[in-house]
């Protein structure tokens, strides 16, 4: 259920302090935790580094990202892969026909 509209979007204070501090096209990132701030149009072009539990995501406001939130930019789960052996198996075959493309596409060029 989204935020009632009389209470306006929620923006953490200590963002909206440190956006008056700096402006729009600072290299320097604004830190923060608050990953259930709502972007809003006042944000575009800042930088946020946003934690994502572990580390901090650098995210450039865009324009298409006002209405979203902050956390929704900084991803808190690393997919590594599916499978197991089967996965390997097909990753090796791939391996495998890249290899004889370059060496097919060597051999011309020896000549």
């Amino acid at each position: 259920m989204p935020r009632s509209l009389k209470k306006g979007p929620y923006v953490h204070p200590s963002i909206l302090k440190h956006m008056s501090r700096t402006s729009g096209g600072s290299k320097s990132a604004i830190k923060t935790w608050a990953r259930a701030s709502t972007i809003t149009p006042d944000m575009i072009g800042f930088l946020f580094a946003v934690h994502n539990g572990k580390t901090f995501i650098d995210v450039r406001i865009m324009e298409d990202m006002v209405g979203h939130h902050l956390g929704e930019f900084a991803p808190t789960r690393k997919f590594i892969r599916h499978g197991g052996r089967m996965q390997k198996e097909m990753e090796q075959k791939a391996a495998d026909a890249e290899k004889e493309k370059a060496a097919a596409a060597k051999e011309p060029e020896k000549k």
